[in-house]
């Protein structure tokens, strides 16, 4: 899964600056259109004030880092909100982009335009050190994960083996290669502790995804965070629904095209298209926990923004745009919303205003 989304001249991610929207492979928040972005502008200006009312000091500023930025729309959304209607919290931002893909990162400063003057770094890796806010969407659902089946004789890891086969017509040889799934012992202790820890009891037949990178990506970035807020938006369950026998043939899946595979289509076109897990949400908010991170807010993304909206001194229009990403049964619902917070208490913010509650 690794090298078929991020090798760096061949993975699905690294060959192109965008893969979302119409013409892509599956539509995220963002290709909406810039509603969602300036809806989360209002929640990052609210979440700098704070941070600056507790420590004033004209001569600071505060860091938006967003982890999984791609070729920067979202972070131009953002930006150009803030500095339409946050004058004061655009000129104290630092933005910081994360992104794998070269090719996307490439693209970033000429799609900030006129907001990028505030572009200080853009990177394959997260700040050293940093505070303020970070903001990722649909991130953690595109790290590679272990697939893990449960069998008579205990938890097995799901591999990828191939098969070489020589075709010779008229003369011309070329050799194949068919890639399937092999059963062996996991490849870390890590598997079967990251279930114990999640109280997961798989049952013989079933499999699932572990996902440790989003694991350890949470504890690492919030030793990186000195002080400030997270926003963390994608689709999951936590642990005890995303292991029960509703989830029991996992949830790795593909999406070329805007349609979902079925079956093992992961193995087919590595590098041609999406790869995606659900999200275990109690595990990244177990290693965050751990980390000195402070769970503010769990909440469907429809009570986030119905928060936002609802708080606002003149609201957007209930646009079409609006309501998609409203709607509940479609990304209203489905895409979760977790709020962390170091340094700063659980504060009353913006997008809790509404109701908080995860479907």
């Amino acid at each position: 899964m690794d090298l078929a989304l991020y090798h760096p001249e061949l993975g699905y991610y690294a060959r192109a600056g965008q893969r979302s929207g119409r013409a892509g492979d599956f539509f995220t928040s963002v290709d909406v259109g810039a509603v969602f972005g300036e809806l989360l502008a209002a929640q990052v200006a609210e979440m700098v004030t704070l941070l600056e009312s507790r420590v004033p000091n004209p001569e600071s500023h505060l860091d938006l880092v967003e982890a999984g930025a791609g070729n920067g729309r979202l972070a131009a959304d953002i930006m150009r909100a803030l500095k339409r209607d946050h004058p004061d919290a655009y000129q104290q931002v630092h933005l910081h982009l994360v992104e794998a893909s070269a090719t996307a990162r490439a693209e970033q400063r000429h799609t900030l335009g006129e907001v990028g003057d505030r572009l200080i770094s853009s990177s394959e890796t997260l700040p050293d050190s940093f505070e303020g806010v970070l903001v990722a969407n649909e991130l953690l659902d595109a790290m590679p994960v272990h697939q893990v089946t449960m069998t008579a004789d205990g938890l097995r890891e799901v591999y990828v083996g191939s098969r070489l086969t020589v075709d010779s017509p008229q003369g011309r040889q070329s050799v194949n290669c068919e890639l399937s799934t092999v059963n062996g012992p996991p490849s870390t202790p890590r598997l079967q502790q990251y279930l114990d820890a999640a109280g997961a009891h798989l049952q013989p037949g079933w499999r699932a995804e572990i996902n440790l990178n989003a694991v350890d990506w949470i504890r690492d970035a919030a030793r990186r965070l000195r002080r400030g807020f997270m926003i963390l938006i994608d689709y999951g369950h936590d642990a005890r629904e995303l292991y029960s026998a509703s989830h029991s043939a996992g949830t790795l899946t593909t999406f070329t095209g805007h349609r979902a595979g079925e079956g093992e289509t992961w193995l087919q076109n590595p590098g041609q298209q999406d790869i995606t897990s659900h999200v275990d949400w109690t595990s990244i908010r177990r290693a965050a926990h751990a980390e000195a991170l402070q769970t503010i807010a769990f909440l469907d993304q429809t009570y986030f923004l119905l928060g936002i909206v609802s708080s606002l001194p003149q609201p957007p229009a209930a646009s079409p745009q609006l309501k998609t990403l409203l709607l509940p049964g479609g990304l209203g619902s489905v895409m979760k919303v977790l709020i962390l917070g170091k340094g700063v208490g659980t504060p009353a913010l913006l997008g809790t205003s509404f109701k908080v509650r995860a479907t």
